[in-house]
């Protein structure tokens, strides 16, 4: 006679789903309809927030250097004997800047729309049907 000696385990429930979990993070991902729109919409406003940002700060930057002329010793210290006016001629450079910000980041979102828009109208008529 003989025997069949084999052993099987079954895992729990709990142990199914982990294991599950781990599967999943190397299968290839697919990109549902969704996710493409999400993408889509960010890559939009990316980099008009990413210009913004960094313009903005740089402005920020001058606009203090200015006012730190104006108002301290700094001036004085490297060098210059009235460090009022060009302080006041940085401040305006940097005031402008930011002022400018604004529309410039607004020009930007309108041509990536202009750019992105068949594409992103095309997949959320898809989605919404």
């Amino acid at each position: 006679m003989e025997k069949n000696e084999t052993f099987t385990y079954k895992y729990s429930a709990k142990e199914n789903e982990e294991a599950e979990s781990i599967r999943r993070k190397y299968l290839p991902k697919e990109e549902s309809k969704l996710e493409t729109l999400k993408r889509l919409d960010a890559a939009v406003s990316r980099p008009a927030n990413i210009f913004a940002f960094v313009f903005g700060s740089i402005s920020a930057i001058i606009m203090g250097a200015g006012m730190s002329l104006i108002m301290t010793e700094i001036g004085e210290i490297i060098g210059m004997n009235a460090p009022l006016v060009p302080g006041i001629i940085i401040g305006i450079v940097g005031m402008i800047m930011a002022l400018v910000n604004y529309p410039i980041y607004n020009s930007i979102i309108k041509q990536r729309r202009a750019k992105y828009s068949e594409r992103i109208l095309a997949l959320s008529e898809s989605i919404c049907k």
